[in-house]
């Protein structure tokens, strides 16, 4: 596109959790309803009351609202657990925008797992390079809160107030 950069830097985040990969791929996915910050990181924000992460290629990724309307945020491209996992991602976007979303999670010890999420493909939104930027900042407040959920035990987890 003219006027576009050609290629606009991924958004890179890492954490280590203290759980294995298994663990830590199922509350990413299968959980993530329980630490998603939906008031703060959805469509809805005060009208989100869930997040559900479809399972296998081809699943989608969907926002539930108070209303019962529901917003795709993306759909599974890759589904390879406890390993990795890549979605589309355009949540209040258009598909057509949509950027991708890899997360990875790799044994780090016993009962320890790297988790690295790559965000790209900025290229295909015409806010590219300030989608970036936001997404940068945005991803910190959510890899935290896995961080967190991550870290208690699975008959303490909750979904945070955030």
């Amino acid at each position: 596109m003219p006027g576009h950069p050609t290629s606009i830097e991924p958004v890179r985040k890492s954490v280590t959790v203290p759980t294995a990969p298994q663990r830590a791929f199922e509350l990413f996915t299968a959980h993530i309803q329980e630490w998603w910050p939906l008031r703060t990181h959805s469509v809805g924000t005060e009208h989100a009351v869930g997040v559900a992460f479809g399972e296998g290629v081809g699943a989608a990724i969907i926002e539930t609202l108070a209303d019962g309307t529901t917003s795709v945020w993306g759909t599974i491209t890759h589904w390879e657990p406890p390993h990795r996992v890549a979605f589309t991602w355009h949540p209040g976007t258009a598909e057509a925008e949509a950027t991708r979303v890899e997360v990875t999670f790799a044994q780090n010890g016993p009962g320890r797992t790297v988790v690295r999420l790559v965000h790209s493909g900025w290229e295909r939104r015409p806010d590219g390079a300030s989608a970036r930027e936001s997404y940068d900042s945005g991803w910190e407040p959510v890899i935290g809160l896995f961080a967190e959920a991550a870290a208690s035990s699975p008959s303490t987890i909750s979904r945070p107030r955030a």
